[in-house]
């Protein structure tokens, strides 16, 4: 299909998905609003309509709760297909939430609304949502820092934003899920089974939601009755990109206080992510920060620490020389697990599928650090996906058929932001 009428289906798929302020991230599957996925909606939502992009992150911080936190999943609808909704999260909010958090992308959205603003007063629109990014970001450290290194934890695998990865696998096993009960999973009437996690990995997310919700989703009880508590390579890049675009963003704006406090934060998550960095491997790895272990195994979050300058130079040659080794073992990149691994799905949720939005943070890493090449390479595997596969949640990396919900709004976001040839004009 020319690249004119996928910019145009991109653009008709955003306003279908719109439900007025906020965006779902495609009609069935899921039917609420998501963190990450709104934020980075926004960035595709500029090409159609500036105003409407900060609106987006605007209704995403109705979300917020007072101490700071933004949550995974904003409930401004009742809606009885999906599982689990607000009832099951316990969380007193209005709007409704979920009780836990996901990738911080949202100052970095907000940044680049910012540096491109044409039709909107951004400073007016940057001074409204500035205290409240400032304000989830130190709740990450005020109450996610579980041992003062810097780095910060995640209680649930949703919130990694790579749900059902291979990472978790060796946690999750150690959560009883004797109490969970029956599931009343909705998603596999949707997508096809061999698409979605499966039914134990079901249990043991739903499992994680009770003890959260048993604790009042008081982060204190949280962190010390919790059986998950990972530190992931991802999430931390993508926070620690985020700081640095919010710290931008407070010099902008002449908030030089906040600006120092950020870059204390900035600071301390440098410093941690060497404790991730496996010298043997040469790669990220996520950690069990319960028994102070790294896991097995790889995900595609050991490539973004290189999105947010983490890395040595070093360090960032050797993940290239890693990541052109997976690249040569798919058709098309990133997978989401080593595809050596022999846990490695091409079509399951998150153990194997290639995700525009994870491809867009590793090309842009990987181009900071002189990887020209190799971004290039990424990128137009991305719009040979979108070009032979359409609009899908995310593509199976051996054959590019489109896998997951279709008509996805962060795969047409993406696409108008970054893949599309005329994203470089």
């Amino acid at each position: 299909m020319p690249t004119a009428a996928l910019d145009a289906e991109a653009r008709e798929i955003l306003r279908a998905n719109d439900l007025g302020g906020y965006t779902v991230p495609t009609h069935g599957l899921y039917p609420y609003q998501w963190n990450w996925d709104s934020a980075l909606v926004a960035l595709g939502q500029r090409h159609v309509d500036e105003a409407r992009a900060w609106r987006e992150i605007e209704t995403l911080l109705t979300g917020q709760w007072d101490d700071g936190m933004v949550p995974h999943i904003v409930f401004h609808q009742v809606d009885p297909g999906y599982f689990p909704g607000p009832q099951e999260w316990g969380v007193e909010h209005i709007p409704p939430t979920s009780g836990i958090t996901q990738p911080p992308v949202a100052a970095t959205t907000v940044r680049r609304l910012y540096d491109s603003a044409r039709a909107v007063d951004r400073e007016a629109a940057a001074r409204r949502l500035f205290p409240k990014l400032l304000a989830w970001h130190r709740w990450f450290h005020d109450k996610r820092d579980r041992d003062g290194g810097g780095l910060i934890g995640i209680v649930h695998p949703w919130e990694s934003g790579r749900d059902n990865s291979p990472d978790w696998d060796a946690a999750l096993a150690a959560v009883d899920i004797a109490d969970v009960g029956d599931l009343r999973r909705r998603d596999i009437t949707h997508v096809e089974a061999d698409q979605r996690p499966l039914e134990d990995d079901y249990l043991r997310y739903t499992a994680l939601v009770a003890v959260g919700r048993d604790c009042g989703w008081d982060p204190a009880l949280l962190r010390a009755s919790s059986p998950f508590w990972m530190l992931c390579p991802g999430f931390n890049a993508i926070l620690l990109r985020a700081h640095r675009d919010l710290a931008e963003l407070a010099w902008a704006l002449g908030e030089t206080s906040a600006a120092t406090e950020i870059a204390r934060w900035i600071a301390a998550m440098e410093a941690g992510f060497e404790r991730l960095w496996d010298d043997e491997a040469h790669v990220y790895r996520c950690h069990d920060a319960l028994t102070d272990e790294p896991v097995d195994g790889l995900g595609s979050a050991t490539f973004l620490p290189l999105y947010a300058g983490a890395a040595s130079a070093d360090q960032a040659a050797q993940l290239a020389e890693r990541l052109s080794d997976w690249l040569d073992q798919v058709r098309y990149g990133v997978p989401s697990c080593d595809p050596a691994d022999p846990r490695f799905e091409p079509k399951r949720y998150w153990r194997g599928p290639v995700w525009l939005v994870v491809n867009r943070m590793i090309a842009e890493g990987l181009a900071d650090y002189g990887f020209d090449e190799l971004a290039a390479r990424i990128r137009g595997d991305s719009a040979t996906l979108v070009e032979t596969g359409g609009f899908y949640e995310s593509f199976d990396p051996t054959t590019g058929n489109g896998v997951g919900g279709d008509r996805f709004s962060w795969t047409a976001a993406m696409w108008l932001d970054w893949a599309s040839p005329s994203a470089l004009n």
